[in-house]
């Protein structure tokens, strides 16, 4: 046992340690710490793109170059510098660590103007490398950029530092890694986290009433982030079992967190990517969910676009077949019926009617109708290439559904599935698609609901714009194809 002081000034013992445990916040200090719109994301980036526009208007104005290049050349460095998240906000900032990155942009960004200035003016580009003047602006943008991130960053430790910025953090798990880490982020506020509470569910013992409180256990994430307007988690190691911390840790897609997890083997493990470090200790930043991404806003714009176009360009198909529908099956062209979306939300979603159900009941509980004998050949036809699924473009524009999404399924379904695969449920994190990255690996229609939940979660996880044009591809050849389910 050693005799310690901690930062009330108060002695008091800590077993095999010289260091003060964690501490409570006083009333001042989680004011402090209370979440304002400087505190968000968005403040690193603004005050980095701000500084970078700054630099290039500086060095316009040493070298007095024409402003139609000086533009361009700050037009396409911003946009590779958000391309190469140097915008993202990192608890350590530092422009040497930048570098690499801001040179090798730099030279794409100044080869880019010489091309185009070689082309527009119809010179030898060797001619336009040659001039003075014209080097002269992008290396003077070059080292003003490197001196204004400098200045940004200080500033931004400095605000850290004296409390004028920051968020409060929950740290999951109470063991000796998570204690570890609240101690090394309150030693060194300038990365901008304050440690609040500890969740576990079989935490260590301490005696001391300084210790960051247990609010309970893994289970109550949602609930303590929300209560406390808590914006950070970092997952150290806990009790819990992984695979069972993986669909709490989902939880946190549908509200304003960013997550760290301490990795397993941490003292093995190579910074990069998307990791960061706390004092020596590496840390994994996980992607921001998907749904909270600006980009996703989008994804919106591009379903508005393409339904309303897709309505235009498919209204001729799409009356003929309402018109085969009509003549194969009498009255009642359009099929309604209630799935699950986003959130477990119901969503009315439409397709052409292929066959008609005796009830409702029917309608919600059948399985499959794939091989009814009262699927006629138009019926068949249309759903082999799906085009009974048109309607669903309504869908999108009302904005119900996407055009690319986990398929939406029946309540009576989803019920049954949540209950046998665990990790279904999480489907429902996006809005549901007309088609998705399921559907375009063949799993629809009679077939693994497992892996089904597996792929539409790992297009969760990984979505990206490019991600939804691959899917949009896939589905046209396969309707072109006829290898529709």
């Amino acid at each position: 046992m050693t005799d310690v002081i901690d930062s009330r000034g108060k002695h008091r013992a800590v077993s095999g340690s010289t260091r003060p445990r964690p501490r409570l916040l006083t009333d001042p200090e989680l004011h402090a710490y209370t979440p304002t719109l400087w505190t968000r994301v968005r403040s690193v980036a603004a005050a980095t793109v701000i500084a970078d526009v700054t630099a290039c208007l500086l060095a316009w104005l040493l070298t007095g170059i024409d402003a139609r290049p000086a533009l361009l050349m700050t037009a396409i460095l911003v946009a590779l510098f958000a391309g190469s998240k140097l915008y993202d906000s990192r608890l350590n900032l530092s422009a040497l660590d930048d570098l690499p990155a801001i040179a090798g942009r730099w030279i794409i960004a100044c080869a880019a103007v010489a091309i185009v200035g070689a082309g527009v003016e119809s010179r030898p580009m060797a001619n336009v490398v040659q001039e003075l003047h014209v080097l002269a602006f992008p290396l003077a943008l070059l080292a003003l950029v490197l001196i204004g991130r400098a200045l940004v960053y200080a500033a931004i430790r400095w605000a850290r530092r004296t409390g004028r910025v920051g968020h409060r953090a929950l740290i999951l798990g109470a063991g000796v890694v998570g204690h570890e880490i609240a101690q090394l982020l309150q030693d060194h506020p300038q990365y901008g986290l304050r440690p609040y509470c500890f969740l576990d569910s079989d935490p260590k013992v301490v005696d001391s009433m300084d210790v960051l409180p247990v609010l309970g256990g893994p289970e109550a994430l949602e609930r303590t982030l929300t209560d406390n307007r808590i914006h950070v988690v970092i997952v150290a190691f806990s009790s819990m079992k992984e695979s069972e911390m993986v669909p709490l840790i989902r939880t946190c897609d549908r509200l304003e967190s960013e997550l760290f997890v301490v990795p397993r083997l941490y003292e093995l493990h190579h910074v990069e990517g998307d990791m960061d470090t706390v004092w020596g200790v590496p840390l994994v930043r996980l992607r921001r969910s998907a749904y909270r991404s600006p980009m996703w806003r989008v994804k919106r714009l591009g379903d508005i676009l393409l339904s309303g176009l897709a309505l235009v360009v498919l209204s001729i198909p799409m009356a003929l077949v309402a018109l085969g529908v009509r003549l194969d099956g009498g009255p009642g062209i359009i099929f309604r019926q209630e799935r699950v979306g986003v959130d477990g939300r119901p969503v009315t979603v439409m397709k052409f009617r292929s066959m008609r159900p005796v009830n409702e009941a029917e309608s919600q509980t059948n399985w499959n109708i794939a091989k009814d004998n009262r699927l006629s050949a138009f019926g068949k036809f249309i759903r082999k290439t799906s085009l009974d699924e048109l309607p669903q473009l309504i869908n999108i524009l009302r904005g119900d559904m996407s055009v690319v999404g986990p398929r939406p399924e029946r309540p009576y379904f989803v019920e049954q599935f949540q209950q046998m695969y665990p990790a279904y449920g999480a489907r429902h994190r996006v809005p549901c698609g007309l088609t998705g990255w399921a559907a375009v690996n063949g799993l629809r229609g009679d077939t693994s609901i497992a892996e089904r939940a597996r792929f539409d979660n790992y297009y969760i996880q990984n979505w990206s714009l490019w991600l939804d044009v691959k899917i949009i591809l896939r589905t046209v050849s396969s309707v072109v194809t006829g290898a529709g389910g």
